[in-house]
């Protein structure tokens, strides 16, 4: 008892030093600023504060469509005519100029260059290309940003994905949409500001949560992973024979307790803890809601295809994206396995964009024709590219492409970016970029850009170092910018 006495003293102590030089430290701050807190430097982590955006913000919410595995950009959107004319023979070496390969491919002693067997058409005003096999997507491309000149750092799945959804290459840092629901917090205080939807229907390359962990933010901004079935939300529902009532009592004994607790060790955790506690008491009601397709026309699921009738396949999860961004949820990331071809490629990319290309046009249209397209931002792409020689056998009618980080072609729509424009480009061959090149980080300052951050000053101090999503790199692309 002696020793607890102790230890509570020191405690006390140790928070009455924190909070008193920290707060009058802010305060001295606060009166040299003329009371206006610096959006950098403001509360003890020096987060930016919640809803006070550096810039003028473009963007209102955001709906990151991420194909996990690779997209070969060479049979989709980046076409290569030179490519028919070379096709089978060898990649030159001034061309790979010694550029690191996958195990999967590095014992190759030919590299043959292999042309899509897909045909390209110009489409819209804008006179885009785009593969055959994305008929829906081709209707939609005056109103898309193509960036044909993304580049990674990272050669294999886990790391590439990690590099995109967090920063950095290396599990364990915060993903976007933590940092995003960290930085500006919610604009709907009955549904998390940070919701993901993974595609049952994908397959392939596996998927972690640590993707859209909170990392060492505080854990009320990781995403909430909503799942098709009985239970959408994990834990969310009340034992049996436990009601609402009781619940919120619960709740309400359970917030005095981590009130005290929270004056004695000034744990943030605790904090966080109740928050999301409550959160989840509130979802009780909202979840169901915002899950109830009853009111869907017929025509909407015409819209997204058939598959939209089935809940967790990619089209449901592109159509219940469209629910969740109408109730303003600042952050819906969907996750589509299922890219990775290595092997047999034309059958492989041809399934997935036959579940993939008509539900991802309808999500354009459907926040065009709603005017919600003139604040949320919709963004498509995987972790990195394919390569433009066959892995394994090349034949008349099949081949595969391995990982190729040196370019490939992502594209944005709606808010803040220009619409039928095209940024980047490719050689000849498809294998490097030639000029204006993006960057992971770049894409992810332009994407806080539009949000209205500055991502130099969205920092949060862990260990001893100010931790960024950009890390120290990092450009906003500015061309790209309406």
């Amino acid at each position: 008892m002696e020793n607890q006495r102790k230890i509570s003293a020191i405690l006390d102590r140790r928070s009455f030093l924190t909070r008193t030089s920290m707060g009058l430290g802010a305060v001295a701050f606060s009166s040299l600023l003329g009371g206006a807190a610096n959006p950098g430097l403001g509360g003890l982590e020096g987060m930016i504060p919640s809803g006070l955006p550096q810039v003028d913000p473009k963007v209102k919410r955001v709906v990151y469509l991420f194909q996990s595995g690779g997209p070969s950009q060479l049979d989709l959107y980046d076409y290569k005519p030179l490519l028919r004319e070379l096709h089978g023979q060898d990649l030159p070496q001034s061309v790979r100029a010694g550029q690191r390969l996958t195990g999967m491919s590095g014992n190759q002693t030919a590299f043959p260059m292999t042309a899509s067997i897909y045909n390209f058409r110009k489409y819209g005003e804008s006179q885009r290309w785009v593969s055959e096999l994305m008929p829906f997507t081709a209707e939609v491309v005056d109103d898309l940003c193509f960036i044909y000149s993304m580049q990674t750092e990272a050669i294999n799945h886990d790391p590439a994905i990690t590099f995109f959804q967090t920063g950095s290459m290396l599990p364990g840092r915060p993903s976007i949409g933590a940092w995003v629901s960290y930085g500006l917090g919610s604009d709907n205080q009955n549904l998390p500001s940070f919701i993901v939807l993974v595609s049952k229907n994908g397959g392939g390359q596996p998927l972690y949560a640590r993707l859209w962990g909170n990392g060492f933010l505080p854990t009320e901004h990781q995403g909430v992973q909503f799942r098709s079935g009985k239970d959408p939300v994990l834990f969310l529902q009340d034992p049996a024979g436990f009601t609402r009532e009781d619940r919120a009592r619960m709740l309400q004994r359970l917030a005095n307790l981590n009130d005290h607790q929270f004056d004695i060790y000034q744990d943030p955790e605790i904090n966080a803890r109740m928050a999301q506690y409550e959160m989840a008491f509130r979802m009780q009601t909202s979840v169901p809601e915002v899950l109830d397709m009853s009111g869907e026309p017929d025509y909407i699921y015409d819209l997204y295809g058939p598959d939209s009738r089935d809940p967790g396949t990619y089209a449901a999860n592109c159509l219940l994206a469209r629910k969740l961004l109408e109730k303003d949820v600042k952050f819906v990331q969907l996750y589509h396995q299922g890219w990775d071809q290595h092997l047999n490629l034309p059958a492989g990319i041809s399934s997935q964009c036959k579940k993939t290309d008509q539900p991802t046009a309808a999500l354009v249209k459907d926040l065009k024709q709603r005017g919600l397209l003139e604040d949320t931002l919709i963004i498509w792409g995987g972790e990195f590219g394919r390569t433009v020689y066959s892995q394994g056998k090349l034949t008349a009618d099949n081949y595969g492409r391995d990982h190729h980080p040196r370019c490939f072609t992502m594209w944005m729509a709606g808010a803040g970016v220009k619409a039928g424009f095209e940024y980047g480009q490719t050689d000849e061959f498809g294998y490097n970029v030639v000029s204006d090149p993006v960057h992971v980080h770049d894409f992810q300052a332009t994407l806080l850009h539009l949000l209205g951050v500055n991502h130099e000053q969205l920092t949060y101090k862990y260990q001893g170092r100010r931790f960024r999503l950009t890390d120290v790199h990092g450009q906003v692309v500015k061309d790209i910018l309406s």
